[in-house]
C-alpha cells in the first residue's frame, strides 16, 4: 500500500510540474538588476489573457528577437496610453512607479515615445532601460507591441509552489522505494519461517 501511495504521489506531482512550470536560465542584461545572466527562474506557463501590467513574461515572436523566447516586463496593455515625455513613464496619465529600474534609470537614452496599445497586444520594456531592445524600438506594424498571444508563461517571483511540487515528487519516490522494500522483506520473512512439525503418530492399543 506504501508504494502505490508513494507512486501515486509522485506521478501526480511530477505531472503537475511538467505541465504547469518550466525552468529557464536567464542570459543578457535586459532585466537587471531583477534577474541577471545565468539566474534560473522558474516559469508559470500561462495564456496571455492572464497577464497583468507589471507581469514579467517569456513570449516568442518569429519575427522579433530573432525568433528566440525573451523575457520581459508589461508596461501596457489593450486600451492603454503609454507616454514617456523624456523625463517620466506613464499610462494612462498616471506616473508609472517602478522601484526595479536599473539605477533608477526611466528611459536609458531612447527618447520620448507615445503609444496607445491596441487591443490583443502588450507593451513591454526592460528593466534595465539602457541594455534592453524592447517595444520601444518596433516602430513597424503596431508601433512596438507584441501580441498577448506570444506569452508562454509568467515569471514566478515566489518560486514556493514548483519547489513544493518538487519536494512532492521526491517524497513520493522514497514512499514507493520504502513500500517495496517493505514488501521484499516481508516476503522473505514468510519463506524463511519454519514449517511446523509433522503430527506423531500414536500406537493405537
Amino acid at each position: 500500500m506504501l508504494a502505490v501511495l508513494g507512486i501515486v504521489l509522485a506521478a501526480g506531482a511530477f505531472w503537475t510540474v511538467r505541465s504547469d512550470y518550466t525552468m529557464v536560465t536567464f542570459s543578457g542584461g535586459s532585466m537587471e538588476p531583477t534577474y541577471a545572466p545565468g539566474d534560473r527562474i522558474f516559469i508559470a506557463r500561462t495564456s496571455g489573457a492572464k497577464v497583468r501590467r507589471g507581469d514579467v513574461v517569456l513570449f516568442g515572436v518569429p519575427e522579433r528577437f530573432e525568433g528566440k523566447p525573451v523575457v520581459k516586463r508589461v508596461i501596457g496593455l489593450g486600451g492603454d496610453h503609454v507616454v514617456f515625455d523624456g523625463t517620466r513613464l506613464t499610462v494612462d496619465d498616471a506616473p508609472l512607479k517602478e522601484p526595479y529600474l536599473k539605477d533608477g534609470e526611466v528611459d536609458g537614452g531612447h527618447g520620448p515615445y507615445d503609444v496607445k496599445v491596441p487591443a490583443g497586444q502588450m507593451f513591454l520594456l526592460g528593466d534595465h532601460r539602457a541594455n534592453s531592445y524592447d517595444s520601444r524600438y518596433f516602430a513597424s506594424g503596431d508601433p512596438g507591441t507584441v501580441p498577448v498571444t506570444a506569452v508562454r508563461g509568467r515569471v514566478l517571483d515566489d518560486a514556493t509552489a514548483p519547489v513544493v511540487l518538487g519536494l512532492g515528487v521526491l517524497l513520493g519516490v522514497v514512499l514507493a522505494l520504502a513500500g517495496a522494500v517493505c514488501t521484499l522483506v516481508g516476503g522473505l520473512k514468510r519463506r524463511r519461517r519454519p514449517a511446523p512439525p509433522a503430527p506423531i503418530a500414536h500406537p493405537v492399543a
